[in-house]
């Protein structure tokens, strides 16, 4: 099920002579910066009424799975991309629907083509001029093969040799040598091979290297990547290689958090809402950027722009994988509020119900694995923003005490890491954040003046 959103798609009225009167739905752009998409689903059959408001079909955009709504009355009688379609263009015909349900059974046979989508045949591919014969070397002496080297002595070979067999998936371990001092060279790597040589008779060394993206001696499953993958893909990727991370980290005592979560929970029970402690970092996070609005910040090269609201965007994980939908103004928010906003975002990204909206980057991002038992963890922060923060789990430690008779006591803490972009958050700014956000948890009260 995919998120509701009208699409207000251009369509093309046909009225070719060899064809009853139809319109030809293209894909319709239900993004931004959406310029191809998938066909997740058709939600309605060759034939079904098409109905203003309705959903005719999913489409996996590169932001989310959108509902694509019919605007006027009819029926499908064609569907010219299969479910699973992928990267289809903007713009290009992808169903077809007619008012008439007698002219439904008139387009069994209606293409991509006869909808004026379809792309060129491809050429034919250009006549290879015939090299030139190469002139015939004169025919080297081989020496005198030298036996393979026993494992785990060094062998000595061309790298044309090794390239070769590298492609092959062998390693010239097991290859006895013909050039100088034994010395592997390509025709031995090619006589090897053309005598069937193989993996297990080359006696691949542990660590022996295998063709570029190939895994050895391993069954696999390749699974196909959506858009929405690519696009976190990509944005990870520059991340990592453009943006200058760095990370700190501090332990916060949840005792006092925990106690006012308890009594608030009390005073909730009937309206049925239900505190958590990620709520509370959520407010301490929006309060903290209200103090130290340094790191509620995104570099743009030739300036650094700082933001007056504090969106933030929530990591979900989800069935189909891990989703960032956006809290906005979470400052001006209570628990209660903070609460409920993250609870509908969880219930409707595990449907597949969020909307373009709901997907939009914020100014700070949080990270929580606390639920799946990890103490501490460094994220990946989302471009543009300048940090994110990984939230570890509670757990209960045990910390000095000088007014204890054992000197000691426990405690509930958690390890919180803020990933930094230090173009935008230097050091120092990184640490008085996250100073500020440890003395709201640790003193929750401070959070409600």
């Amino acid at each position: 099920h995919a998120a509701r959103l009208t699409a207000v798609a251009s369509r093309q009225t046909a009225l070719f002579s060899s064809w009853p009167d139809h319109e030809v739905l293209p894909m319709p752009a239900l993004s931004p910066t959406m310029e191809s998409g998938n066909i997740g689903s058709w939600v309605l059959k060759i034939g079904d009424p098409v109905v203003p408001g309705n959903a005719v079909a999913e489409i996996e955009t590169d932001k989310a799975s959108v509902a694509f709504e019919a605007q006027d009355e009819g029926f499908l009688a064609a569907v010219l991309h299969e479910e699973g379609a992928q990267d289809i263009a903007v713009g290009t015909p992808i169903a077809v629907v007619v008012e008439d349900e007698a002219d439904v059974a008139a387009f069994k046979d209606f293409t991509l083509a006869d909808a004026g989508g379809e792309a060129a045949a491809p050429a034919a591919p250009a006549p290879t001029e015939e090299a030139p014969p190469t002139p015939a070397a004169p025919p080297r002496t081989p020496s005198a093969p030298v036996a393979a080297p026993a494992s785990g002595e060094r062998v000595f070979a061309s790298p044309l040799a090794r390239k070769i067999a590298r492609e092959a998936g062998i390693t010239v371990s097991g290859i006895a040598g013909s050039g100088p001092n034994g010395r592997v060279i390509r025709e031995d790597v090619e006589a090897f091979l053309a005598a069937g040589g193989s993996l297990a008779q080359a006696e691949v060394a542990v660590g022996a290297t295998t063709p570029a993206g190939v895994i050895a001696a391993a069954s696999f499953t390749d699974t196909n990547v959506s858009n929405i993958r690519k696009v976190i893909a990509a944005k990870l990727t520059e991340s990592k290689t453009t943006v200058p991370h760095y990370y700190l980290s501090v332990d916060v005592t949840l005792d006092k958090a925990q106690e006012l979560r308890t009594k608030f929970n009390e005073s909730l029970a009937d309206s049925g809402t239900k505190l958590s402690i990620n709520d509370f970092v959520l407010k301490a996070s929006a309060l903290a950027m209200n103090k130290v609005p340094e790191a509620n910040s995104s570099w743009h090269d030739s300036f650094i722009r700082e933001y007056h609201d504090v969106h933030i965007n929530v990591a979900i994980s989800t069935e189909d994988g891990l989703v960032s939908p956006v809290l906005k103004s979470v400052d001006n928010l209570g628990l209660a509020g903070i609460s409920a906003g993250v609870r509908d975002l969880a219930t409707r990204a595990s449907e597949n119900k969020l909307g373009l909206d709901d997907l939009e980057t914020g100014t700070f991002t949080v990270s929580n694995l606390g639920m799946f038992g990890i103490n501490e963890f460094s994220a990946i922060i989302t471009p543009p923003q300048a940090a994110i923060l990984a939230v570890g789990a509670g757990e209960e430690r045990v910390i000095p005490d000088e007014d204890s008779e054992t000197g000691y006591r426990f405690v509930e803490q958690m390890t919180v890491t803020l990933s930094c972009d230090h173009r935008v958050v230097d050091g120092a700014v990184g640490a008085q954040w996250l100073q500020a956000f440890k003395g709201y948890i640790e003193d929750p009260q401070t959070m409600l003046l």
